[in-house]
């Protein structure tokens, strides 16, 4: 009978003779809540009166489902994959009919099953794909898209972004990115300041980017909870509603199965933002991982209570054991969390590892980890399992604990069976561009299919996603990208991209064979010698060319064997001097002196005895780098290793001069040999000072050639940013100055802008400080009867007056060359393929603007002016040749600062294996008439 009116059930003391057959019953009970509560009804309704009784609490079932709950790991369902409805079917966007996209070169994403290419066809329907393969029916009533061949991918995956917590334009009110209340906050939340107007969502979209893991920031030792979201628009404008697979329900409840993800981060950081050493960190974390260890005893100890029907124990300890701030570290312990984990150097990875065996828990990834390609051996003593790295491809040496990064860590991790991923960090790097890292790295030995997977399948996994997105198959989420090329090209654009089956671009529904370009995967260098010497080194390998041989009186000639083409300035022009399938090309003095079977105004015929001993390559003139601070910096984030901005007067960039850093040299071995390099400034003034005119090769400033013109140009800036005056104080400020209204240093200066000696370099990004600009040059020159030479740089908007500043004979740097709302002041940025046809650059040179290409970042993305040049041509359709490309960094430069032939005209670079400009060149040597040098570097 019940033993009241309140329905709770007596339970009696079990009897010795029952015990075997009441602990097999526990242990079903413990598989079975549902049986377990009819069990206790059933047992107890028939026990003699005689035995005391306690209550079964009304909230039993409660309790026995969420013990059961407590160590059961996250999985999808079983029959996940036979889904026909996405959860995150968008009615109001959707398509209202099925998609078939036909003859497509579909990489699936199934790597290690060898089965990752195929031809044929993908059908997908209410946000989910329902069939790969070839020759599939077309159902009734589908739409169809013939792909004619065009490479197919899923949809990319960002493992680390901010998007929507960092949002672009950067604005007081929506930076949300750390919370900085205290070291350790596991309870914060990502979710709760992600931003549905971040500018950036629709950029990355246009670069392929489908799924993204928005963390917190890195400022703490526990950043907060990280959420995966898809960038598109909901018919619900909502951040929940951008949420895949969120662990909970809008009103808090837990959804099982599903992973739950934290940032950590370690090292130099939280070091700096708490006013602390490494050790308090590692003690942060340990504090927080006990107070989170002793929950989890409590609860255990709790959940033994209920599953041992002990229901008097229970409501004598009251309500399960919990704690808001806490619970999530809890489910760190009970393996439910993927850590996505900042730490760069040996020392804090080896800190974290040692957590984590101390704490019995696992770590997803290592984020940024410069060093993880140096000691793989460490990362397999984390408990649990290896973690995979998540990394950029170049971009290092910004602080101490990335100043051993390599380019090669990449393959050595792949090599080590590490799982690899490359990462934005949006906006650090600009996911747009997310592709662009796995391209890199592949250029530098990471295998194709590896590479591939790094932005694809890969980060899925390791966010616990994979069986969702990342791949191209049945059941998998249709979130897919239809590219213009092969994916590890260059410039590859999506035509389409798909976000759960919604068309994001605008798009034909037939690509033409006409708008595909390069389909096959480049053929990149053999970096096996650097690969080697990058570990042999601990990430130091030495960067200095090897010299082999003298330029000038008594120097002997180079010779280059399967040259294909040689480029040349001539005259403040590139040209290409010869093309051919395979040459040889003897170069003396700095200058070409012969080609083999080839005779021109320029140069004779060689005869044969003069091409021994041949390098293979071809020839290409040196590039000029601007906008980074090669010469100035060592590491970015180290005062110690750098000039300082000027705090009076004018200063000269000369007179800091710092060589031999590894950025300036990576540079010149990338075919960037001289650099215009302006003083560093600080935000708040508005001339930074004299440039100079230096060689990224040269080992000191009293070595030949080192030093090419001590004063090239007079640098100002002008911004809506600056935290200092505002913008018609900086106009004011820059009229005075050319007017020759201010005393001392400054009026020295600007004279020399007015008289002609040396141009006057703007950097300014608004359309309405350009106009300003182009009003206030307009205004001296009436004022003192002569021509000024301007220059723009930066000009994110620069496109919406191109008439104008052709008109005004003002030149302009484009910097950086794929432009990026950072700021209120570049929103109204061209965008380029696929969202706008043309890019700012043939805007502006189709109205006469003499243009070029500058870094617009640190030192350590100065190796990228080749691509970033590459890139420009390859965008316009055939609009930029490669001559002009070239010109963007090396002749338009010299028009610009008024340099002359005599200075800037004698660097040769020799490429062996292809185009400097794209993923397959490497250059392997540079010859210096002004250093008198011949140096190779392999």
């Amino acid at each position: 009978m019940f033993g009241d009116e309140k329905g709770t059930l007596p339970v009696s003391t079990h009897r010795p003779r029952q015990r075997r057959h009441h602990r097999f019953l526990i242990l079903v009970l413990l598989l079975c809540p549902i049986s377990l509560f009819s069990y206790l009804y059933a047992f107890n309704l028939y026990q003699p009166k005689q035995h005391s009784v306690t209550r079964i609490p009304i909230n039993a079932q409660q309790l026995i489902s969420k013990c059961a709950e407590l160590n059961t790991l996250p999985s999808p369902p079983p029959d996940f994959h036979n889904r026909t409805v996405s959860d995150r079917f968008d009615a109001p966007l959707a398509p209202k009919k099925p998609i078939l996209i036909r003859n497509a070169t579909i990489w699936t994403g199934e790597v290690a099953e060898g089965l990752e290419i195929v031809f044929g066809d993908v059908l997908f329907d209410k946000g989910v794909i329902r069939a790969v393969g070839p020759d599939l029916l077309t159902p009734k009533h589908a739409d169809v898209i013939e792909a004619n061949g065009a490479w197919l991918t899923a949809g990319i995956v960002d493992l680390h972004s901010h998007l929507g917590v960092s949002s672009s334009p950067s604005l007081s009110g929506a930076s949300d990115t750390n919370s900085q209340k205290q070291i350790t906050q596991p309870w914060l939340r990502s979710l709760d300041g992600l931003n549905t107007h971040d500018e950036a969502y629709r950029l990355s979209i246009s670069g392929g980017v489908t799924t993204a893991v928005v963390l917190p920031g890195s400022a703490n030792a526990i950043g907060g909870q990280a959420f995966p979201i898809k960038l598109r628009q909901t018919s619900l404008k909502s951040s929940s509603s951008m949420l895949l697979e969120p662990p909970f329900d809008v009103n808090g409840t837990r959804i099982l199965g599903r992973w739950r993800q934290l940032k950590q981060a370690c090292g130099e950081n939280p070091s700096r933002v708490y006013n602390g050493v490494r050790m308090d960190t590692i003690w942060s974390f340990r504090a927080a991982y006990e107070e989170a260890r002793q929950l989890k005893v409590k609860q255990d100890a709790f959940c033994e209570k209920v599953a041992a029907g002990n229901w008097a124990a229970v409501q004598a300890e009251g309500d399960f054991p919990d704690d808001l701030q806490w619970e999530a570290l809890v489910d760190v312990l009970r393996g439910k969390v993927k850590i996505q984990n900042h730490c760069y150097e040996a020392v804090d990875l080896d800190g974290l590892i040692r957590l984590t065996n101390e704490f019995n828990f696992s770590i997803a990834a290592f984020h940024h980890a410069h060093e993880a390609y140096l000691v793989p051996g460490l990362l397999r003593q984390m408990y649990g399992h290896t973690p995979g790295i998540a990394m950029f491809a170049t971009h290092g040496r910004y602080k101490r604990e990335a100043y051993r990064g390599s380019e090669f860590a990449p393959r050595v991790l792949a090599d080590e069976s590490i799982d690899v991923v490359l990462k934005s960090d949006h906006p650090v790097t600009n996911s747009r561009y997310l592709l662009n890292e796995a391209q890199q790295a592949f250029y530098y030995g990471l295998p194709a299919s590896l590479a591939l997977a790094s932005v694809t399948t890969t980060p899925a996994k390791i966010a616990g996603l994979d069986h969702r997105v990342g791949k191209v198959k049945a059941g998998w989420d249709a979130d897919l990208v239809i590219w213009d090329s092969h994916p590890l090209t260059l410039s590859a654009t999506p035509i389409q991209v798909f976000i759960d089956g919604i068309p994001q671009l605008s798009a034909p529904s037939s690509i033409a064979p006409s708008s595909l370009k390069h389909q096959t995967v480049p053929k990149t260098p053999n970096w096996d010698v650097e690969t080697a010497e990058a570990v042999k080194f601990n990430g130091l390998p030495p960067l200095e060319g090897k010299v082999v041989g003298k330029v000038g009186k008594g120097g002997k000639g180079v010779v280059f064997e399967g040259v294909g083409s040689v480029y040349v300035k001539r005259n403040g022009k590139i040209i290409e001097v010869f093309s051919s399938e395979r040459a040889g090309v003897l170069v003396e003095n700095g200058r070409i002196s012969c080609v083999q079977g080839v005779r021109t105004t320029e140069f004779r015929t060689c005869i044969q005895n003069e091409l021994q001993n041949a390098r293979e390559g071809y020839v290409k003139p040196g590039l000029t780098n601007y906008g980074s601070p090669l010469g100035l910096v060592h590491i970015d984030g180290e005062a110690s290793t750098q000039d300082h901005a000027g705090t009076e007067g004018v200063v000269r960039a000369v007179d800091g001069l710092l060589f031999e850093s590894r950025n300036a040299l990576i540079a010149h071995r990338s075919g960037a040999t001289l650099s215009i390099t302006p003083p560093l400034s600080s935000s708040s003034s508005i001339l930074a000072g004299i440039s100079t005119l230096l060689s990224t090769g040269a080992s000191n400033k009293l070595a030949q050639g080192a030093v090419v013109k001590n004063e090239v140009a007079l640098h100002a800036s002008v911004s809506l940013s600056r935290s200092g005056p505002g913008v018609s104080s900086q106009i004011r400020t820059l009229r005075r100055g050319l007017l020759g209204q201010l005393d001392g240093e400054q009026a020295d200066a600007y004279a020399r802008v007015v008289n002609g000696s040396i141009p006057l370099i703007i950097e300014a990004h608004s359309a309405d400080i350009i106009a300003s600009l182009i009003t206030l040059k307009s205004e001296v020159e009436k004022a003192k009867q002569t021509k000024l030479k301007f220059v723009l740089a930066g000009a994110t908007e620069a496109h919406l007056l191109a008439e104008e500043i052709g008109s005004a004979g003002i030149g302009v740097v484009v910097q950086p060359s794929r432009p990026f709302p950072d700021s209120w002041q570049d929103i109204r940025l061209l965008p380029g393929p696929p969202l706008s046809k043309k890019t700012a650059i043939q805007e502006l040179l189709e109205h006469n603007v003499t243009v070029a290409v500058g870094i617009g970042g640190p030192g350590d993305l100065s190796r990228k002016l080749r691509w970033d040049i590459g890139w420009v041509a390859l965008d316009s359709e055939g609009a930029i040749s490669t001559a002009d490309a070239l010109s963007l960094a090396s002749t338009n430069i010299d028009t610009l600062f008024g340099l002359s032939g005599e200075e800037v005209d004698s660097d040769l670079v020799a490429v062996k294996g292809g185009n400097l400009l794209q993923f397959e060149g490497k250059v392997v040597g540079v010859v210096s008439q002004r250093r008198g040098v011949v140096e190779v570097f392999e």
